[in-house]
């Protein structure tokens, strides 16, 4: 999903064209490898050879192998035309025609993104897919995914959203008349497993209850454009297994603040391409395990890109390996996203990562400070080599200012509304 977001993003501050196209029966087209034999199926049989199988020479639809045979002819024709496959997106193509020219192709299974500057290099390109492809042209793009993708050419921005989908989840669990709230969970939440049925009678009212398809709805809203609700996902997906009352109340919450917020959209090109990140941490915020929460926010074009809120692994001794942990996951993606844009011909001075907490910033710069950490991981130790290679930068950030707070706890409103205004997530009526 990063991958595509990036794509949208720089489309926007540059002002590039996006097409798409859809290839058609797009299993069909892969060429098969292994010997692999099928039964003749009913309508088809060829008399008097009722008993005999058929050898396949192409992939079908529900083959095992049939997605990586698409792939591989697929990546075999891109490359025939010159294009180049990323190292770090096996999905993403790219060719250079000048310093300021190029074309990007991104595959998403039979889904396919085309940004470049020149139209008619655009054209051309689909013209040849069409060649080797069973396609389908589906013009400027509009919708990618069940994301509604708008623009104002004039003001260079991107906005996208997900207003229809979340209308049909509130409908469908029968909350499209809910009241609204204005943060994703309220303060008054201690969710634990202790809530959770413990008597064969709220186990059977329990099991009435939509929960699992709920979060599941919620979650795909939170990969693809709200990182608003990220941590508050999270959260009530940690009781999947045995939901109690309590719990579902919490999932209902936060389907009353999407009513409330279903016209937000996230917004690129309000800012340079320049990518840049926010990491925080609570301290023991889950109350089973007293484990900590670890949250990044990852921007490029004045839009976030990539956003998590995940437990940490082990339970943290104090808030300076909390903040420390949350930094080495944070600067993961951030590296990533970097090689990713670097690959696509976008560079930098330098990257940085905004962090609240200045002991974690010493840590992970001063060396010295190793005789008083030896109970955190080794594998967090990473941090020191990739500040000592400078492949990016810990600086210093009030925490009023981070936007990666909302990704580990819940907040006042008027707090988050400032991690949502450093998203770039804006609230546009339509």
């Amino acid at each position: 999903m990063s991958s595509i977001i990036i794509l949208l993003s720089l489309a926007a501050t540059l002002d590039l064209e996006v097409e798409k196209m859809d290839v058609k029966t797009a299993f069909l087209h892969g060429n098969l490898e292994e010997e692999i034999y099928m039964k003749q199926t009913n309508g088809f049989l060829v008399k008097g050879k009722e008993y005999y199988v058929c050898r396949l020479r192409k992939s079908l639809y529900g083959l095992k192998q049939a997605l990586r045979q698409l792939y591989k002819k697929f990546e075999s024709f891109m490359c025939e035309q010159g294009y180049k496959k990323t190292t770090f997106d096996h999905c993403v193509f790219v060719k250079s025609f000048s310093n300021d020219d190029f074309i990007i192709l991104l595959l998403y299974v039979d889904d396919m993104l085309i940004v470049g500057k020149d139209i008619s290099r655009i054209y051309r390109l689909k013209k040849t897919l069409g060649e080797s492809f069973a396609m389908k042209d589906l013009g400027a793009t509009k919708r990618i995914l069940g994301i509604h993708i708008s623009r104002d050419r004039r003001e260079k921005k991107i906005y996208l959203s997900q207003e229809q989908y979340i209308r049909k989840v509130l409908q469908r669990f029968q909350m499209k008349n809910a009241k609204d709230v204005s943060t994703p969970l309220a303060t008054h939440f201690k969710l634990s497993v202790k809530q959770s049925p413990s008597n064969e009678v709220e186990k059977t009212n329990m099991s009435r209850v939509p929960y699992a398809s709920t979060v599941g709805s919620l979650m795909y809203v939170m990969v693809c454009t709200r990182p608003d609700i990220a941590h508050f996902v999270g959260t009530v997906s940690q009781f999947l297994s045995n939901p109690g009352r309590e719990h579902w109340n919490a999932v209902k919450w936060i389907l009353r603040y999407l009513h409330g917020t279903v016209d937000m959209k996230l917004c690129f090109g309000r800012d340079k391409p320049t990518l840049m990140g926010y990491s925080d941490s609570d301290m023991a915020g889950d109350i089973d395990s007293r484990k900590s929460t670890s949250g990044y926010l990852i921007k490029f074009a004045g839009g976030a890109v990539a956003w998590q809120s995940r437990l940490q692994r082990c339970v943290a001794l104090s808030t300076t390996k909390a903040e420390f942990i949350s930094i080495t996951e944070a600067c993961k993606e951030l590296l990533w996203l970097k090689k990713f844009l670097q690959e696509l011909g976008f560079r930098q001075d330098n990257y940085s990562l905004f962090v609240n907490s200045q002991s974690a910033i010493h840590l992970g710069k001063n060396p010295t400070f190793h005789s008083r950490s030896k109970h955190i991981v080794v594998r967090y130790h990473w941090i020191h080599d990739a500040l000592d290679a400078k492949l990016l930068e810990l600086e210093k950030v009030h925490t009023d200012d981070n936007g990666a707070d909302t990704m580990t706890k819940a907040l006042p409103r008027g707090k988050f509304e400032v991690c949502c205004e450093i998203a770039d997530l804006v609230l546009i009526s339509t």
